[in-house]
């Protein structure tokens, strides 16, 4: 499988997971996994796995615009860019998001090293 079709299987299901489940992420990162949420960093899975279960809104809705991806290294290992727009509870102006994400390699599937998220304020 291509890179490409790694990243989009992994677009797929993060933005499906988040929208509909977001303890269900847990299982992509690992303790040495990093998120930078707007300007806070979290280091490790319980601790990011916590800050997502713990965002203060119940219903979410990605609508991505645009994921680019590239290989990382020789280890297998792959970057995500994601940009799109966020619906938070019954909000009806959507924000725009850009998202940055670390995929490597492990026992046939991908964890994710690094996470960065940003709201992007026009």
């Amino acid at each position: 499988m291509s890179f490409n079709e790694i990243a989009n299987q992994f677009v797929k299901f993060y933005y499906d997971t988040f929208d509909s489940n977001r303890s269900g992420l847990a299982g992509l990162y690992r303790d040495n996994s990093m998120l930078t949420f707007e300007t806070n960093q979290i280091q490790g899975a319980a601790g990011i796995s916590e800050k997502l279960v713990g965002l203060p809104f119940q219903k979410v809705v990605h609508r991505i615009s645009t994921f680019d991806a590239q290989p990382a290294g020789p280890d297998g290992s792959i970057i995500v860019m994601v940009t799109g727009e966020i619906l938070f509870d019954e909000e009806t102006n959507p924000q725009r998001y850009s998202q940055t994400f670390h995929l490597l390699p492990e026992g046939g599937s991908y964890f994710v090293l690094n996470d960065i998220f940003r709201l992007n304020y026009a």
